[in-house]
Order: C-alpha cells, then structure tokens, then sequence
C-alpha cells in the first residue's frame, strides 16, 4: 500500500502509523521486521515532512529519536515518506506512492501494541481470507455436530436407564408375588399336613 493509504487503514483500525521514541522501541520494531523480510523489503512508519520542512511524527510524538540508514535523508523534498527497513531497520526515504507493507501503533493505557501489515499481494490475502472462513465454518460446524450426538446419547442414556428401573422394578414386584405365593403354598401345604396328623390321631 502507499503511504496515505496506510495512514488510513491504521486510522480505521484504530492506531496512527508508528512513532518510534527511542532505542529500545527501535530494537522491538527491527527484531518483529526482520521477519517479514521474505514478504516485504520495508515498513511504512509515521514520520513526514510538514509543508514547513519540519520532521514531524503523525501521533504528533517528539521526533528525539532517529535512526536512518547511510545518506539519509535525502534532499529536501516536501513529498517523501519514510520507511523501516525489514532486513536492517534503518530507515530510508522513497516516494509516498511505492508499495509497502506499514506498522499501525495503538496506544495501550501502560504499553503499546504494534501490529505489522503486509499488503503485498492483496489476491493471495483475499484468497487466504476465503479459506480461513471455509476453515472457521467447517470447525464450527463439526463442533456443533459433536454438541448435538452428545445430547442426543445423554438423552438417551436418560430415558434407556428410565425404561430399565421400570423393568428391574417390575422384576421385583413379580418375584415378590411369587414370594407371596409360595409363601402361601407353603402355608397350604403346612395346614394340609396338620389335617392328615389330626385325622391319623
């Protein structure tokens, strides 16, 4: 992206192109870069020259801290904007119209959050963009079909061990009666046999 469409996409996201206030936030910035070194050759950062010739940082920050490459900067055009080189960190002045990746800085309420952008090929990040849906939409999906069988084998389990107490309770009462029976075959069969004493007598 140019520059001033970097400084929009930052504004949208809710930070500025970063400032960079002193070594050890270069140092942060450089160590982060140099991983995109493959992608990219360089970031956007939000230093620029006023219509007054002045230096100034977008987020309006003191400009004490510098850290430009050899023969930097150069001349003294109006329109330049300045990059963070992705393999050195030093940074350099190109034209605000050439293609790079930027660096959006939000402010935190103790720390800052920095976040890398790479636009350098806006058809592969559409196309990654579409397949990270499909991969999202297929996780939610398979997640809600496991949430589903779950309910439906406890609700199962639920109503089986429902149907089993009633056959075990059932189970119970017929072998009680049969306990009653026999009892009373028992008893039958006892006052039988006092009969046939009584009668021997």
């Amino acid at each position: 992206m140019s520059w001033a469409q970097s400084v929009t996409q930052c504004i949208q996201s809710g930070g500025m192109l970063t400032s960079v206030e002193d070594l050890v936030e270069s140092n942060f910035l450089i160590e982060h870069a140099d991983l995109y070194t493959s992608k990219t050759s360089g970031f956007w950062i939000g230093i620029y020259r006023n219509v007054n010739g002045q230096l100034l940082w977008q987020d309006n920050s003191a400009l004490d801290f510098v850290n430009w490459g050899e023969g930097q900067p150069s001349g003294d055009e109006l329109d330049f904007c300045v990059e963070l080189s992705a393999a050195t960190g030093n940074w350099s002045v190109l034209p605000c119209s050439s293609e790079k990746g930027f660096i959006c800085k939000k402010s935190k309420i103790h720390s800052f959050l920095f976040t890398f952008y790479l636009f350098t090929d806006a058809k592969k990040d559409k196309a990654s963009g579409h397949l990270n849906t499909w991969i999202l939409l297929t996780l939610v999906l398979i997640i809600l079909l496991g949430v589903g069988f779950m309910i439906y084998f406890l609700f199962k389990m639920k109503t089986g061990s429902g149907t089993g107490r009633e056959v075990r309770r059932g189970s119970r009462q017929l072998e009680y009666s049969r306990a009653l029976t026999a009892g009373d075959n028992g008893s039958d069969a006892t006052n039988d046999k006092e009969k046939n004493e009584h009668s021997i007598v």
